[in-house]
């Protein structure tokens, strides 16, 4: 803490021709052992290889108490060598509606939790706002089904809905449920919106959490009703609802088809595979690349260890016999087949990550000259 307050800090954002200033500032920062923070490295493209470059020259030479932060959006054009040798930090919504609603109500401040005039419907209502901010929010990981663009909805949205609510609940006796519908939808959040599609679709959304039937205990925000409006009460009542949500959010309460979830899941092991690939190492050298096969190899013999054995076909089918009566078991033979042969797929490319590539390459190259005899 003494080392923070004793040092100067020392910021500008990148963009607007800013890159002369912020490469001087780097120069001086690290001379006398300043605090540097580049903001918007995303919107400097064209400067992130000398930042490349500066990162790699820094040394023992430079001040003792040099820092240097950066801040960025996702940027492909961002050094990779300047990610691996940082220490990360990142600022993103939570994942699923169950850790949406316990952040915003950890989060909100006291004054933010009630309301003097009328604290039941307002309380009522909040919870809707906090609950739209989560499904609009979360509706992103389904890509274009959930939304035909990415938009970069934050809590500035929902703080603004949160204040206008205030206001109008003590200028209002009668709630104008659209004026709050027209404010959330079209202006605080809609304002982001650029398909015409999404603007439909947001304006929908909002009217299922901005209605009278809210102020009832007992109104489903799914059809299955494991998500409804809970009862008025304090934060502490909200976080005991919260915690009892599922962790996973179940596709139904975006008004989605359970098979909505297979694109998720899809998505989320492509981003990280690729984010596991981009991280490696990209260093030339021998030893270093031994050591990385090795490691792969290591990798591919514990996951192969552990891969089940496929499924006996016949005895499946004899223990659950396709029969008019029991439909469900048609499906459930379709399913062991896929399974299984997933499974055997798996099994055979750890093999071969397994084995040396140049007796395959030897083996294949025979089996082509006995296939060549055999024609003559």
């Amino acid at each position: 803490g003494d080392v923070y307050k004793r040092q100067q800090k020392d910021y500008i954002s990148l963009g607007k021709g800013n890159e002369k200033a912020a490469t001087a500032l780097l120069e001086q920062a690290k001379q006398n052992g300043g605090w540097v923070l580049l903001q918007n490295c995303h919107l400097a493209v064209s400067w992130m290889p000398q930042l490349e470059l500066t990162v790699e020259n820094i040394s023992d030479i430079v001040h003792k108490d040099f820092r240097l932060w950066l801040s960025s959006f996702v940027c492909k054009e961002f050094p990779v060598s300047v990610l691996q040798n940082s220490v990360k930090m990142t600022i993103e919504p939570p994942s699923g509606i169950k850790a949406n609603l316990k952040l915003t109500y950890t989060t909100l401040k006291e004054d933010d939790l009630t309301h003097k005039k009328r604290p039941e419907i307002y309380k009522k209502l909040l919870f809707g706002f906090c609950f739209f901010h989560a499904i609009v929010q979360d509706r992103r990981k389904f890509g274009p089904i959930g939304w035909n663009i990415t938009y970069e909805f934050n809590n500035e949205d929902l703080k603004v809905c949160i204040a206008q609510l205030k206001i109008i609940l003590n200028d209002y006796e009668e709630i104008p449920y659209k004026v709050l519908n027209f404010l959330g939808a079209e202006i605080n959040y809609g304002g982001r919106v650029t398909d015409d599609k999404d603007s439909r679709l947001i304006k929908t959304i909002m009217e299922d959490y901005m209605n009278s039937e809210v102020l009832k205990d007992d109104y489903k925000f799914s059809a299955s009703g494991t998500y409804y409006s809970p009862p008025p009460g304090s934060r502490k009542d909200y976080l005991r609802y919260i915690k009892g949500l599922p962790r996973v959010s179940d596709p139904e309460v975006f008004g989605m088809h359970e098979n909505a979830a297979i694109i998720t899941a899809q998505a989320e092991t492509r981003d990280i595979l690729e984010t596991i690939l981009n991280s490696q190492p990209r260093s030339s050298a021998g030893s270093k690349e031994q050591e990385r096969d090795e490691m792969v190899l290591g990798l591919a013999k514990t996951i192969e260890g552990k891969i089940p054995a496929p499924f006996d076909l016949e005895e499946v089918a004899k223990r659950y016999p396709t029969l008019y009566e029991e439909s469900m078991n048609t499906v459930l033979m379709q399913e062991v087949v896929r399974y299984s042969g997933l499974l055997a797929v798996m099994k055979l490319s750890l093999i071969h990550i397994s084995e040396p590539t140049r007796p395959l390459y030897i083996s294949y190259a025979v089996f082509c000259l006995k296939k060549k005899k055999k024609k003559k």
